[in-house]
């Protein structure tokens, strides 16, 4: 069998599938409530989605009637574009900016008038957003001083829950590329973006396609899940780039449309390209080589 674990806003959930792809269980653990304090603003606990992964964990081995043994390989989706800060012990240094933070106007500004907002999109194919990752860094750089000199490494929130699984610091490229760190093109780091707004190289996770192994899980978590300790974990992918491996969109010509907390019109690409205007996105695919164009809007099923 294999594990997929889902680290989504509102909860995190586990699913096995057998060899076939059907389903033999599902679990999902919820999250604490999303933390709002100001307009805006939009936190969570990276501690609480390691909770409550391993709670899904748990859950779905024993409603399969399974052990660690039985699984074969996990797999790794979750929310895009969250910050999370870890200091040089791998403790969390502060609650994670999630997806749907827009705190962050005046760091866009700042990147967009320091690189030159076409420089910006030419080295990352995408427009620099209030919703990706790197503003949200540089806003506790700005804001929070004494925490952004406290960071040794950088990752997303499905990221740190593999950190937790495996003790690596890696990501993938789906994810990835909704950081403003990336070179979408080229399916590597940006360093263009990396030195030109003074960030040290070194905070970022190694990047591997979704397929690849990026680690396997410790001793200490086969004692804390029932999982198997060396069980390979591979990249995975960003949730939109999942989902549309789980529903087909992995060739050209097919189009989806997702509503959920936010809304996607999603569609494959064979070959990389990229609206110079910046008025869609183009991400790197969880196939490997190949991308994919969405178009986006956070005002769906979050606004009510």
């Amino acid at each position: 069998m294999w594990l997929g674990i889902d680290i989504g806003t509102g909860g995190s959930r586990a699913l096995l599938v057998d060899g076939r792809g059907a389903v033999r269980a599902g679990y999902t653990a919820a999250h604490e409530d999303m933390r709002m304090e100001r307009p805006m603003w939009a936190e969570q606990r990276p501690e609480n989605w390691w909770d409550a992964a391993q709670e899904a964990i748990r859950g779905v081995l024993a409603k399969a009637g399974a052990s660690g043994r039985d699984v074969k390989g996990i797999g790794l989706s979750g929310q895009m574009h969250g910050l999370v800060i870890l200091d040089g012990s791998g403790a969390v240094i502060r609650p994670s900016l999630i997806w749907c933070d827009q705190r962050s106007q005046e760091q866009v500004d700042f990147v967009n008038s320091k690189l030159g907002r076409e420089n910006v999109v030419r080295y990352t194919a995408n427009p620099v957003l209030t919703g990706f990752t790197l503003p949200k860094l540089l806003w506790v750089r700005d804001h929070e001083p004494g925490n952004f000199e406290r960071v040794r490494k950088v990752l997303l929130p499905k990221d740190y829950v593999r950190y937790r699984l495996t003790g690596e610091f890696a990501t993938e490229v789906s994810d990835a590329s909704g950081t403003s760190l990336f070179d979408v093109v080229n399916r590597r780091w940006s360093f263009e973006m990396v030195d030109g707004l003074g960030l040290d190289r070194s905070i970022l996770p190694t990047c591997h396609e979704s397929i690849e192994t990026t680690g396997r899980i410790t001793a200490e978590v086969a004692g804390l899940t029932g999982l198997e300790a060396g069980t390979p974990v591979v990249g995975g992918g960003g949730d939109q780039a999942s989902s549309a491996v789980g529903n087909g969109i992995v060739e050209a010509g097919i189009v989806s449309c997702t509503l959920g907390t936010s809304g996607v019109v999603f569609a494959h690409m064979e070959q990389v390209a990229y609206d110079p205007a910046g008025r869609v996105h183009t991400f790197c695919h969880a196939v490997r080589d190949k991308w994919h164009v969405m178009g986006v809007t956070k005002g769906a099923g979050l606004s009510l």
